[in-house]
């Protein structure tokens, strides 16, 4: 027991207790806050890693679903993923090379027309007079410097992308054994949560980034088109920009809108006018109907905690800080929600629900009882699924008829243990 004699403001002897167990809590807790901040790289490369995990693990287990072993789904997905990734570069890479050289070589000519247009009317002439300021040859110089120190940046990450790769694929191949392992070291009266926390981080994660990967190629094809419909030259190399300016969220669209209206409008006021209103109304599109459909209700936050993370993520970490701000974000929420932790002004307790979970977790103690933890795992983990296959039943059926997903169709039903 340790303790302290100190005196409060009115001069009274105050006597502070600290038990062995306290204190080693506060001494644990320090030393995994500094254990954090020295290995944030390699957390952020795990939390990648399992970010590809939930977005790739569907895939997987949908193989399997068909007979597939694992390794062989595995790699199946990962053949299809690098013949797809092969056609991308092979028929993007060379034009996009091209197009780069073509608008190096024109710079100088549409910034004469860009200063042109803005210096023609009375409110943009002072941007054309910045824009005329800026000394191209000076800028040049500063972005080749650039370029050629952030080159061990780019070997850098691309060793980081690579690691990302490969721990990826091997939580993959021995996902179960994973998992096993994780179950073993949770107590059993939490098993239940757990296999819930699982399930839900893999729908925020995969939506999250199956939805980030429709609308950038959305909206990639859409300024693609549109710019070969105006003439536009360059349109390919355009429309990948704004792709990849697309991924951040609200900002993305209108940073990525900015350099297809400016090379437009070198081609002439009624194109650049085209173009900006076509891009204006995409974007509507996008946010008003695109979003929904493709993201759903894999996040849950409100706009406040969407901006307040995206603020966070990006002084923490830059543009991968932002990236990853929503779905670790939404993972956070969701886990306090598991864990019972009530939040500062969250009314959205569903007693049905809870009733429910405590039925499903009285009904795995006697499931789960005799079995070694991995087996006690798996039959958690086939009780969320298929409460989860449920929740999306029920929710489908409230807009159309669906047929109601079989009694007992998750993998335990196929080991022969009882029905759900």
């Amino acid at each position: 027991m340790w303790a302290m004699k100190t005196t409060d403001s009115d001069g009274r002897l105050v006597r502070i207790e600290l038990a062995p167990a306290t204190i080693a809590w506060i001494l644990g807790a320090a030393a995994g806050v500094w254990l954090l901040y020295a290995l944030w790289m390699v957390v952020l490369i795990l939390i990648l890693a399992l970010i590809f995990v939930g977005m790739a693990n569907p895939g997987v287990e949908l193989l399997e679903a068909r007979g597939f072993k694992r390794m062989h789904a595995l790699l199946v997905l990962l053949g299809g993923f690098s013949v797809v990734s092969a056609l991308v570069i092979f028929l993007t890479i060379p034009p996009l090379l091209e197009q780069l050289a073509a608008i190096s070589h024109d710079l100088p000519a549409q910034r004469l027309r860009l200063i042109a247009f803005l210096s023609d009317h009375t409110l943009s002439a002072p941007f054309g007079q910045a824009i005329k300021d800026v000394s191209m040859n000076q800028t040049f110089a500063r972005l080749q410097a650039s370029a050629v120190g952030y080159s061990s940046d780019v070997l850098l990450a691309a060793g980081y992308a690579a690691t990302i790769f490969v721990l990826a694929f091997y939580l993959l191949a021995d996902g179960k054994r994973t998992q096993g392992a994780l179950y073993a070291i949770v107590p059993r009266r939490y098993h239940m949560r757990l296999a819930r926390i699982i399930h839900n981080l893999e729908a925020i994660v995969g939506g999250y980034m199956r939805g980030q990967i429709i609308t950038s190629a959305g909206l990639a094809a859409f300024v693609f088109l549109l710019l070969t419909a105006c003439r536009v030259q360059n349109a390919l190399a355009l429309a990948l920009l704004a792709a990849l300016m697309d991924v951040l969220p609200f900002v993305g669209g209108l940073l990525a809108a900015i350099p297809v209206v400016l090379t437009a409008l070198g081609h002439g006021q009624t194109t650049g006018i085209v173009v900006m209103v076509c891009m204006f109304v995409y974007q509507e599109f996008e946010n008003k109907v695109i979003v929904p459909k493709v993201y759903g209700d894999a996040l849950r936050l409100s706009p406040a905690a969407v901006v307040l993370a995206l603020l966070a993520g990006g002084i923490l970490l830059g543009m991968t800080g932002a990236l990853l701000a929503l779905p670790i974000a939404a993972g956070l929420q969701m886990i306090l929600e598991e864990l019972g932790l009530e939040l500062p002004g969250d009314d959205s307790d569903d007693p049905a629900a809870r009733a429910r979970d405590k039925k499903t977790e009285a009904a795995y103690e006697v499931m789960s009882a005799g079995a070694t933890a991995p087996e006690a795992g798996r039959i958690a983990n086939d009780l969320a699924h298929d409460i989860r296959a449920a929740d999306a039943w029920v929710a489908a059926s409230q807009t159309k008829d669906t047929p109601a997903p079989r009694r007992g169709s998750g993998k335990g039903a196929d080991e022969g243990r009882p029905g759900r």
